[in-house]
């Protein structure tokens, strides 16, 4: 009787035991796991729902199916133009072979410390193949915007910029761009996938989260941005006192036929006026020669009397109507 309880509480322990580690498990919305047993993967689930398992026997590793980002480290690499840059990538990636995903990695961490090696070499072969305008813009619309906005200026703008350009022996053209930052991207994603192999993992992208030059290359930059604005406004200076002397130059070229004209105008009035006044003279002469004679005289005496020192003489002709009320000696 003893025996046959004994055996009954085993059973229903045996039960409890059973029921505490579990013949069933739940795979969440957005999860997926892989089923081994005794290290052997012996089923995969990618759905979400309540699934069995043998208890003590089955070891469940459960995956996220959601999307992943990975954050890679900032990498000095060249472009083709040897010149240093900084770059920060972002990639996305999921798991797309839970199976083949524990084969290769188990874990996560291994997936990124591999993931991140991967994508760090395709973004360095890559961009070490392309110039620096390819990896920083994406289209020509800088140019496109430039060339509106100076077919929009006037003739005489136009004029003065040729003159610019003409002075700082450069082109404000872009540079043009070929491929691009996003051909660029698609080409690192292309790259990275191949070097991937079968580790059953999706590479969906990889996009520079930023860019920027090294400490060496910006001061060099910083410098060449000042030294080509001077050189600009050299430029402008340049330009401005050839245009000053232009206007000057025209100034004066006016001033002058303003000056000459006036000189015209103003002989022209005086030989009216000397006309008119020899006019009346002879008038006045033939009206009474003796009165005109005895005026004419006082008119020189007050001009050249006072630039006499001194008179030796006053019997000249000359001083008639000064020493005679009757114009004679």
């Amino acid at each position: 009787m003893k025996k046959s309880y004994i055996a009954i509480i085993l059973v229903v322990l045996a039960f409890f035991i059973f029921l505490a580690e579990g013949p069933f498990y739940v795979v969440d919305e957005g999860s997926q796991t892989v089923t081994t047993r005794m290290g052997r993967i012996v089923n995969t689930h990618t759905q979400a729902g309540l699934y069995m398992k043998a208890p003590f026997i089955d070891k469940i590793t459960t995956y996220p199916a959601r999307i992943l980002s990975l954050e890679g480290d900032s990498e000095r690499i060249p472009t083709k133009e040897n010149q240093f840059i900084i770059v920060d990538t972002t990639s996305r990636w999921r798991i797309s072979d839970p199976a083949l995903f524990y084969q290769s990695f188990k874990t996560l961490e291994g997936a990124y410390i591999k993931l991140s090696d991967v994508i760090d070499s395709a973004t360095r072969t890559i961009i070490t193949r392309n110039r620096l305008s390819e990896i920083v813009r994406s289209s020509n619309i800088i140019n496109e915007k430039t060339a509106a906005q100076n077919s929009s200026l006037s003739g005489i703008a136009d004029d003065e910029s040729a003159e610019i350009e003409a002075l700082l022996n450069v082109s404000n053209q872009n540079e043009n761009v070929s491929k691009g930052r996003t051909r660029l991207c698609d080409e690192m994603t292309e790259e990275a996938r191949k070097m991937m192999g079968e580790f059953g993992i999706e590479l969906i992208d990889i996009v520079p989260r930023q860019i920027k030059y090294s400490d060496e290359l910006t001061e060099s930059v910083y410098n060449r941005m000042i030294k080509e604005r001077n050189q600009v406004a050299q430029a402008y200076r340049s330009l401005g006192e050839g245009k000053k002397a232009e206007w000057l130059g025209k100034l004066e070229n006016e001033k002058r036929t303003i000056e000459s004209e006036a000189y015209k105008v103003s002989e022209e009035t005086k030989g009216k006026a000397d006309a008119e006044a020899a006019a009346i003279y002879a008038e006045s002469y033939s009206r009474d020669p003796k009165f005109y004679e005895f005026w004419k005289s006082l008119e020189s005496y007050k001009t050249t009397m006072g630039t006499f020192d001194t008179t030796y003489s006053t019997k000249l002709d000359y001083f008639k109507y000064l020493y005679s009320s009757g114009g004679n000696r």
